[in-house]
């Protein structure tokens, strides 16, 4: 189970929406709904509050979750943390008291300093959008702020329209995606016969190319390439999701 899905589930059991989870977070609601699907990971400040709201340990939320990707908690972070769980509520406080001074402090440093240019990406309207890396005047996007909820190298981001990929990437939702090379079992968003697709990839050793629906009960959304089928195929880049198991059939 997947650290979204285990903080998904543990809302649930709380009777929290997503909306009552962002606001007690300080966060939007869509931030919420981007750590659950695995479009983003929140931050370590974040995650501390995150404990707090589900009570649960870092344990809980990361048990058999991390699939190869870096762990957001150091063994210092985690130590700190069960320390700081140990103390008395008064104890608690006053931890909290002295790192809120210390982010206020860093603050106001922060504000002294020039301002830093904020990074921005184009986001697509609609996938048939998504193929122009360098978007100009008239194309249908808008610009977006690179902030802590957007992942770390996203080049653009895509709306995504359908059910073929859900319930990993919903109807609505937003992914993120750079140019890195597109491996097996991995989504990316690609231009097919002029046609802009979200699906996962895989190509054989004979040199076919599979794109597959993550929503099984939507297989006849797949688009298979043979060597010779005359159909024009461009990946313009990797959603930056870890990778999915492939169907049985090609395992």
């Amino acid at each position: 189970m997947s650290f979204g899905d285990r903080l998904r589930m543990r809302r649930e059991e709380l009777n929290l929406s997503r909306a009552e989870l962002a606001d007690a977070l300080g966060i939007s609601r869509s931030a919420v709904g981007n750590y659950e699907t695995g479009i983003s990971s929140p931050k370590e400040d974040i995650l501390l509050r995150l404990f707090d709201c589900l009570q649960v340990d870092a344990n809980y939320l990361y048990k058999d979750s991390f699939h190869g990707r870096e762990q957001l908690l150091s063994h210092q972070e985690r130590l700190l943390l069960e320390k700081y769980r140990a103390l008395p509520a008064v104890g608690r406080e006053t931890v909290r008291s002295v790192v809120d001074a210390l982010v206020a402090y860093r603050d106001e440093v922060d504000r002294a300093l020039p301002e830093r240019e904020e990074r921005l990406i184009p986001l697509y309207r609609s996938p048939a959008a998504a193929g122009f890396a360098a978007p100009v005047p008239g194309e249908d996007f808008d610009l977006i702020p690179v902030r802590d909820d957007v992942p770390r190298g996203a080049e653009f981001a895509v709306r995504i329209q359908g059910d073929s990929m859900e319930p990993e990437i919903p109807d609505g939702s937003v992914v993120y995606v750079n140019h890195d090379p597109l491996r097996s079992g991995e989504v990316g968003i690609f231009c097919v016969d002029g046609g802009m697709l979200c699906k996962q990839y895989y190509r054989d050793p004979m040199g076919s190319v599979f794109l597959f629906s993550l929503n099984r009960a939507r297989a006849d959304a797949d688009v298979t390439f043979g060597r010779d089928s005359g159909r024009t195929l461009t990946c313009f880049g990797r959603v930056m999701l870890r990778g999915f198991p492939l169907p049985g059939k090609i395992r």
